[in-house]
């Protein structure tokens, strides 16, 4: 199996308005009444590293520009000053847009070194900010738009105790319930059936209060031995529910691979690449400002029988690539479990 990446990569890069100078990344991306909409992770400086949400439009899925020169969701909208929102995931159900993304009360510094992750230090904040554990934890908000402008927080759709990020909504019900993918990194150990992060899954009635999760998947190979989480919201097929999901070996090097879930049991995987699907190949997806080596698909649209990924890459700037929706269920085809 062939993934394409676009010659014109990275198709959106920093710049511009002062709340992104210094990076974008890891978008959400939807196709909706003939355009391509796309909520960036942006940061205006690394120093503290607080991120906001901008809105961009396409008519051909490679040239974005910006709906509005102001981020669309800030971390103070949410009551966090000095926090940070990140890694939005998107899907429309109905008339509505719901979107997933992780939140940090507190924002941290960082320091890129060029050759692996980032070192950082705690930065001071006024009125108590900083001071609880709670504040440097990341837990994951669920927001509903009818414009994709507008935004209102639905719920907090994991426990404020624990990290919990790559919370991922399905596009549509499935047996009458909402959902969502999880990856809660505390649950680890012989309790919880895993040696790393990895993915479970969750269901609700009305999209506020969300069940236990259940154990869906886990790393098993090497190239994902330090953890697993969802990538891109899944996209229904006549072979299942396609997802994207990356994978982080014990040197940080982040990849792609993909599985097929059970249309009516989500909870069963029926595929899965026991390879990885892509990797950091080209110069922009091993170096840039912060962490290298990265591919982190966060948005995925089928558009006349092709799946378009778009990934951030070094936590730097966003790229896409393409392939053949029936390429891909071939290549997944061949690993049933």
């Amino acid at each position: 199996m062939k993934i394409t990446r676009h010659p014109e990569n990275p198709i959106v890069v920093p710049g511009e308005y002062e709340w992104r100078l210094a990076t974008v990344f890891n978008p959400a991306v939807v196709k909706d009444n003939g355009k391509y909409y796309m909520i960036e992770r942006t940061a205006g400086s690394l120093t503290p590293c607080k991120n906001f949400l901008g809105l961009l439009e396409s008519e051909d899925g490679v040239h974005f520009k910006h709906v509005t020169d102001q981020p669309v969701v800030t971390p103070d909208m949410l009551g966090f000053p000095y926090g940070s929102v990140q890694d939005p995931r998107m899907v429309k159900i109905g008339d509505t847009f719901y979107m997933t993304i992780a939140v940090r009360p507190c924002a941290m510094n960082y320091y890129p070194t060029g050759t692996g992750i980032p070192e950082r230090s705690i930065p001071t904040y006024p009125d108590g900010w900083g001071e609880e554990e709670g504040h440097w934890l990341t837990r994951s908000v669920l927001m509903s738009s009818r414009n994709l402008i507008d935004w209102e927080y639905v719920t907090t759709t994991t426990p404020l105790e624990i990290n919990d990020r790559n919370n991922v909504l399905f596009p549509e019900k499935i047996n009458g319930k909402y959902v969502l993918l999880r990856r809660p990194e505390e649950y680890i150990g012989e309790m919880f059936g895993t040696d790393q992060a990895a993915i479970w899954i969750s269901y609700s009635d009305d999209l506020i209060n969300w069940n236990a999760p259940v154990l869906l998947a886990k790393a098993e190979n090497e190239w994902e031995g330090k953890k697993i989480g969802s990538s891109t919201p899944p996209i229904r097929t006549e072979h299942g529910w396609l997802l994207l999901y990356h994978g982080v070996d014990q040197n940080t090097v982040y990849r792609v691979g993909a599985m097929l879930l059970d249309l009516e049991n989500p909870n069963k995987v029926l595929a899965r690449t026991s390879n990885f699907i892509m990797e950091p190949e080209t110069y922009y997806e091993k170096f840039g400002y912060q962490i290298p080596n990265v591919i982190f698909p966060t948005g995925c649209v089928l558009d006349e029988g092709i799946l378009h990924i778009y990934y951030g890459v070094t936590d730097t700037a966003i790229a896409l690539a393409t392939v053949p929706l029936e390429d891909m269920l071939n290549h997944l085809l061949e690993q049933k479990v």
